[in-house]
Protein backbone atom coordinates (compact mmCIF):
# COMPACT_ATOMS: atom_id res chain seq x y z
CA UNK A 1 0.00 0.00 0.00
CA UNK A 2 2.80 2.39 0.90
CA UNK A 3 4.35 1.98 -2.56
CA UNK A 4 1.22 3.11 -4.41
CA UNK A 5 1.29 6.65 -5.88
CA UNK A 6 -0.42 9.01 -3.43
CA UNK A 7 -2.90 11.53 -4.83
CA UNK A 8 -4.47 14.50 -3.04
CA UNK A 9 -7.97 15.29 -4.35
CA UNK A 10 -9.07 18.84 -3.47
CA UNK A 11 -12.71 19.68 -4.26
CA UNK A 12 -15.50 21.27 -2.24
CA UNK A 13 -18.03 18.88 -3.84
CA UNK A 14 -18.08 15.97 -1.37
CA UNK A 15 -19.92 13.71 -3.82
CA UNK A 16 -17.31 14.16 -6.56
CA UNK A 17 -14.53 13.83 -4.01
CA UNK A 18 -15.97 10.51 -2.90
CA UNK A 19 -16.40 9.25 -6.47
CA UNK A 20 -12.81 10.14 -7.33
CA UNK A 21 -11.56 8.53 -4.13
CA UNK A 22 -13.28 5.26 -5.02
CA UNK A 23 -12.36 5.30 -8.71
CA UNK A 24 -8.68 6.14 -8.18
CA UNK A 25 -8.37 3.68 -5.30
CA UNK A 26 -9.75 0.94 -7.57
CA UNK A 27 -7.12 1.82 -10.15
CA UNK A 28 -4.04 1.53 -8.00
CA UNK A 29 -3.65 4.81 -6.11
CA UNK A 30 -3.65 5.92 -2.51
CA UNK A 31 -6.08 8.82 -2.20
CA UNK A 32 -6.48 11.57 0.40
CA UNK A 33 -9.21 14.18 0.17
CA UNK A 34 -9.49 17.86 1.09
CA UNK A 35 -12.49 20.14 0.80
CA UNK A 36 -10.72 23.48 0.39
CA UNK A 37 -7.33 25.18 0.16
CA UNK A 38 -6.80 25.37 3.92
CA UNK A 39 -7.38 21.66 4.39
CA UNK A 40 -5.16 20.93 1.38
CA UNK A 41 -2.30 22.85 3.00
CA UNK A 42 -2.71 20.90 6.21
CA UNK A 43 -2.56 17.65 4.26
CA UNK A 44 0.51 18.81 2.35
CA UNK A 45 2.31 19.78 5.53
CA UNK A 46 1.81 16.32 7.01
CA UNK A 47 2.07 13.98 4.00
CA UNK A 48 3.99 13.53 0.77
CA UNK A 49 1.95 13.37 -2.44
CA UNK A 50 2.82 12.32 -5.96
CA UNK A 51 0.13 14.46 -7.60
CA UNK A 52 -2.69 16.88 -6.73
CA UNK A 53 -6.08 16.83 -8.47
CA UNK A 54 -7.43 20.30 -7.75
CA UNK A 55 -10.77 21.96 -8.45
CA UNK A 56 -10.53 25.54 -9.72
CA UNK A 57 -13.83 26.96 -8.47
CA UNK A 58 -13.79 26.60 -4.69
CA UNK A 59 -15.16 28.99 -2.07
CA UNK A 60 -12.50 31.19 -0.54
CA UNK A 61 -9.12 30.62 -2.12
CA UNK A 62 -9.52 29.30 -5.66
CA UNK A 63 -7.60 26.45 -7.22
CA UNK A 64 -5.68 28.90 -9.40
CA UNK A 65 -4.61 30.92 -6.37
CA UNK A 66 -3.60 27.79 -4.47
CA UNK A 67 -1.62 26.53 -7.48
CA UNK A 68 0.29 29.81 -7.82
CA UNK A 69 1.11 29.78 -4.12
CA UNK A 70 2.22 26.14 -4.05
CA UNK A 71 4.50 26.72 -7.01
CA UNK A 72 6.63 29.01 -4.84
CA UNK A 73 7.87 26.04 -2.83
CA UNK A 74 6.67 22.69 -4.26
CA UNK A 75 7.20 20.75 -7.50
CA UNK A 76 4.38 18.26 -6.91
CA UNK A 77 2.39 17.94 -10.18
CA UNK A 78 -1.02 19.63 -10.23
CA UNK A 79 -3.95 18.67 -12.48
CA UNK A 80 -6.73 21.25 -12.44
CA UNK A 81 -10.43 20.41 -12.80
CA UNK A 82 -12.87 23.10 -13.86
CA UNK A 83 -16.30 23.64 -15.35
CA UNK A 84 -14.90 26.59 -17.33
CA UNK A 85 -13.91 25.29 -20.75
CA UNK A 86 -12.79 28.36 -22.69
CA UNK A 87 -9.20 28.38 -24.04
CA UNK A 88 -8.44 31.44 -21.90
CA UNK A 89 -9.39 29.46 -18.78
CA UNK A 90 -7.01 26.64 -19.71
CA UNK A 91 -4.23 29.11 -20.40
CA UNK A 92 -4.82 30.80 -17.04
CA UNK A 93 -4.52 27.43 -15.34
CA UNK A 94 -1.26 26.60 -17.07
CA UNK A 95 0.15 30.06 -16.38
CA UNK A 96 -0.59 29.59 -12.68
CA UNK A 97 1.80 26.61 -12.72
CA UNK A 98 -0.51 23.63 -13.31
CA UNK A 99 0.78 20.62 -15.24
CA UNK A 100 -2.52 19.78 -16.91
CA UNK A 101 -6.14 20.93 -17.09
CA UNK A 102 -9.32 18.87 -17.47
CA UNK A 103 -12.76 20.25 -18.22
CA UNK A 104 -15.81 19.12 -16.21
CA UNK A 105 -17.75 16.98 -16.81
CA UNK A 106 -15.02 14.52 -17.73
CA UNK A 107 -14.72 10.85 -18.48
CA UNK A 108 -13.00 9.16 -15.50
CA UNK A 109 -10.82 7.11 -17.83
CA UNK A 110 -9.46 10.31 -19.36
CA UNK A 111 -8.56 11.59 -15.88
CA UNK A 112 -6.81 8.30 -15.20
CA UNK A 113 -4.88 8.53 -18.47
CA UNK A 114 -3.74 12.07 -17.76
CA UNK A 115 -2.64 11.18 -14.22
CA UNK A 116 -0.65 8.21 -15.47
CA UNK A 117 0.93 10.30 -18.23
CA UNK A 118 2.13 12.92 -15.74
CA UNK A 119 3.48 10.31 -13.32
CA UNK A 120 5.20 8.39 -16.11
CA UNK A 121 6.93 11.56 -17.27
CA UNK A 122 8.30 12.03 -13.76
CA UNK A 123 9.57 8.51 -13.25
CA UNK A 124 11.09 7.79 -16.67
CA UNK A 125 14.84 8.45 -16.55
CA UNK A 126 16.63 9.05 -19.85
CA UNK A 127 20.03 7.87 -18.57
CA UNK A 128 21.39 4.75 -16.91
CA UNK A 129 21.76 4.79 -13.14
CA UNK A 130 24.76 6.83 -12.08
CA UNK A 131 25.33 8.28 -15.56
CA UNK A 132 25.24 12.06 -15.85
CA UNK A 133 24.75 14.02 -19.00
CA UNK A 134 24.46 17.76 -19.06
CA UNK A 135 23.16 20.09 -21.73
CA UNK A 136 24.69 23.52 -21.24
CA UNK A 137 23.51 26.91 -22.47
CA UNK A 138 25.24 30.00 -21.15
CA UNK A 139 25.34 29.96 -17.34
CA UNK A 140 22.76 27.14 -17.29
CA UNK A 141 23.02 23.36 -17.39
CA UNK A 142 20.29 20.76 -17.44
CA UNK A 143 21.06 17.40 -15.84
CA UNK A 144 19.20 14.87 -17.99
CA UNK A 145 19.40 12.03 -15.47
CA UNK A 146 18.22 13.96 -12.45
CA UNK A 147 16.09 16.30 -14.60
CA UNK A 148 17.33 19.37 -12.78
CA UNK A 149 18.21 22.83 -14.09
CA UNK A 150 21.10 24.78 -12.59
CA UNK A 151 22.43 28.31 -12.98
CA UNK A 152 26.09 27.78 -12.24
CA UNK A 153 25.87 25.75 -8.99
CA UNK A 154 22.41 26.94 -7.94
CA UNK A 155 19.33 24.78 -8.72
CA UNK A 156 16.35 26.46 -10.36
CA UNK A 157 12.90 25.29 -9.36
CA UNK A 158 10.82 23.96 -12.26
CA UNK A 159 7.31 22.56 -12.31
CA UNK A 160 6.90 19.00 -13.55
CA UNK A 161 5.44 20.32 -16.82
CA UNK A 162 8.40 22.67 -17.30
CA UNK A 163 10.82 19.86 -16.48
CA UNK A 164 9.24 17.53 -19.03
CA UNK A 165 9.28 20.20 -21.73
CA UNK A 166 12.90 21.19 -21.07
CA UNK A 167 13.94 17.54 -21.12
CA UNK A 168 12.50 17.13 -24.62
CA UNK A 169 14.31 20.25 -25.86
CA UNK A 170 17.56 19.23 -24.14
CA UNK A 171 17.50 15.72 -25.61
CA UNK A 172 17.06 17.32 -29.06
CA UNK A 173 19.23 20.42 -28.61
CA UNK A 174 19.86 22.18 -31.90
CA UNK A 175 16.88 20.52 -33.59
CA UNK A 176 13.83 22.59 -34.45
CA UNK A 177 10.70 21.06 -32.94
CA UNK A 178 7.28 21.98 -34.28
CA UNK A 179 4.30 22.42 -32.01
CA UNK A 180 2.99 19.12 -33.37
CA UNK A 181 6.28 17.43 -32.43
CA UNK A 182 5.92 18.64 -28.85
CA UNK A 183 2.33 17.46 -28.67
CA UNK A 184 3.13 14.08 -30.22
CA UNK A 185 5.92 13.31 -27.76
CA UNK A 186 3.67 14.35 -24.83
CA UNK A 187 5.94 17.24 -23.83
CA UNK A 188 2.73 19.30 -23.68
CA UNK A 189 -0.90 18.25 -23.33
CA UNK A 190 -3.35 20.45 -25.21
CA UNK A 191 -3.09 22.27 -28.51
CA UNK A 192 -0.73 24.60 -30.38
CA UNK A 193 -1.70 27.57 -28.21
CA UNK A 194 -0.97 25.51 -25.09
CA UNK A 195 2.52 24.80 -26.45
CA UNK A 196 3.17 28.54 -26.81
CA UNK A 197 2.03 29.18 -23.24
CA UNK A 198 4.25 26.42 -21.83
CA UNK A 199 7.28 27.61 -23.80
CA UNK A 200 6.72 31.16 -22.53
CA UNK A 201 6.59 29.88 -18.94
CA UNK A 202 9.76 27.88 -19.41
CA UNK A 203 11.64 30.81 -20.92
CA UNK A 204 10.96 32.87 -17.80
CA UNK A 205 13.12 30.44 -15.82
CA UNK A 206 16.35 31.14 -17.71
CA UNK A 207 15.99 33.88 -20.32
CA UNK A 208 17.10 37.39 -19.31
CA UNK A 209 14.40 38.75 -21.61
CA UNK A 210 11.78 36.10 -22.54
CA UNK A 211 10.49 38.33 -25.35
CA UNK A 212 13.91 38.17 -27.00
CA UNK A 213 15.13 34.67 -26.07
CA UNK A 214 18.78 33.77 -26.45
CA UNK A 215 18.57 30.05 -25.78
CA UNK A 216 15.03 28.75 -26.40
CA UNK A 217 14.45 30.45 -29.72
CA UNK A 218 11.46 30.69 -32.01
CA UNK A 219 12.03 29.52 -35.57
CA UNK A 220 9.55 31.56 -37.54
CA UNK A 221 6.99 29.41 -39.32
CA UNK A 222 8.50 26.21 -37.94
CA UNK A 223 8.61 25.92 -34.13
CA UNK A 224 11.20 26.17 -31.37
CA UNK A 225 14.83 25.17 -30.86
CA UNK A 226 17.12 25.04 -27.82
CA UNK A 227 20.49 26.57 -28.70
CA UNK A 228 22.91 24.68 -26.47
CA UNK A 229 26.64 25.24 -26.11
CA UNK A 230 28.89 23.07 -28.33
Amino acid sequence: MEDLPHILVVDDDSRLRGLLHRFLSENGFRVTGASDADEARRRLSALEFDLIVLDVMMPGETGLELTSDLRQSKRVPILLLTAMGEPEDRIAGLESGADDYLHKPFEPRELLLRIRTILRRITEAPMGEGEHRYVRFGHYRFDLRREMLFRDADPIRLTEAETGLLRVFAERAGITLTREDLLDCKAVNGNARTVDVQVTRLRRKFEADPKYPRYLQTVRGAGYVLKADP
